[in-house]
């Protein structure tokens, strides 16, 4: 029988969902969506106090030469965060090469983390231990990935919700419209989250899309849609769980956009001051994630002067331990060249694994 579901129930709000001003005052333009329990606020602000330390010190580590690369995500720790902590353990998460404080948030190692940007392995974790896939460089592909996976873990009867990060930029590549459409023909439990931080590398978003909001590109597949204040942590926080509960719930794909904005350049490569003024930049600097949210929890008695050192103290810790690994020589295996290419080697792999072992014993000999 085919489904029916009103179109009304798929549009996203009329103005993206906050719980907080700016200045990290209370509204109430939640749409009825619920304020998540306190101690996951003060959670949340933890682990964006952590995060933010973690994206300088790598960015610092590639003016040093440590990392080749890196994409921060400075300005979208509330997305970031909040995309770690609407998951379960058994919930796999897709990232971008733009999300590695949700992996810090996930509670993955550092060095594990950075170990694609510095250049050493494609992936530096078990996907499989940690249900998080390789950070993905193509844009959109994890979209297809995760939406894969989704309707298999469905089919095996898991309780599991597959969770896919994904920037603005990403919306205009076929694969995006291809896993959306996939994704709600099978009502695959997965959540797609854009979070639309303004620009894709230089490009920004008024030339990708003349769509309202990239909220609504969910709606043409029949799927339900949702906008949010992208800095405002309770807000995505609040709409995370929503969206991961309808999709574990078995009622089909949540899409959900995140209003946000990339405060730093699109890496240590890019000169944004090509493209965009300070002047917007520092509009977005009023608007920071964590200044909002320290402000309403303090005022709301929630936290107070005694946390805020606490969480910065361990957060500076965090950041020497990032350096320390960071700063310690890899000595890369030959062999390991020949790992996770197929699951049962090709007879011509094994035999260039052969050669080159025969290579390295004659060297060491």
């Amino acid at each position: 029988m085919p489904r029916e579901t009103p179109a009304a129930a798929l549009l996203p709000s009329g103005v993206p969902v906050r719980f907080l001003a700016e200045d990290g005052t209370r509204v109430d333009e939640h749409a009825g969506y619920s304020e998540p329990p306190s101690e996951r606020l003060v959670e949340a602000y933890r682990l964006m106090v952590l995060g933010r330390r973690f994206d300088a010190q790598a960015t610092a580590l590639t003016k040093q030469g440590r990392l080749a690369v890196y994409p921060s995500s400075a300005g979208q720790e509330a997305c970031q965060v909040a995309s770690a902590l609407a998951l379960t353990n058994a919930d796999w998460l897709f990232p971008t090469y733009r999300d590695s404080v949700a992996l810090v948030a996930r509670g993955l190692e550092p060095g594990q983390i950075l170990t694609l940007l510095r250049g050493d392995a494609h992936c530096g974790y078990d996907p499989v231990k940690t249900r998080v896939a390789p950070q993905c460089t193509p844009l959109a592909t994890q979209t297809l990935h995760a939406a894969g996976l989704a309707h298999a873990m469905r089919r095996r009867g898991e309780d599991a919700v597959a969770f896919a990060l994904i920037g603005d930029g990403a919306t205009s590549e076929g694969d995006f419209h291809e896993a959306l459409n996939f994704a709600a023909v099978f009502q695959a439990p997965v959540v797609f989250f854009v979070q639309n931080n303004g620009f894709a590398i230089s490009v920004p978003f008024e030339k990708q899309s003349a769509a309202p909001a990239l909220a609504y590109k969910g709606v043409g597949y029949g799927i339900r849609s949702e906008q949010v204040d992208g800095n405002d942590a309770v807000a995505v926080l609040s709409v995370l769980d929503d969206a991961v509960a309808h999709a574990r719930s078995g009622r089909g794909p949540v899409l959900v956009e995140a209003h946000t904005y990339r405060i730093d350049a699109h890496t240590n490569a890019d000169d944004a001051t090509r493209y965009r003024d300070q002047a917007e930049v520092e509009k977005w600097r009023a608007a920071d994630p964590i200044r909002r949210l320290e402000t309403y929890l303090t005022n709301e008695n929630l936290l107070y002067d005694n946390d805020i050192e606490r969480f910065r103290v361990e957060a500076e810790t965090f950041a020497a331990g990032v350096r320390d690994t960071l700063n310690a020589d890899v000595e890369p295996d030959p062999l390991s060249l020949f790992e996770h290419v197929y699951a049962v080697p090709t007879r011509q792999l094994a035999a260039q694994r052969a050669l080159v072992a025969a290579e390295l014993e004659a060297v060491e000999g």
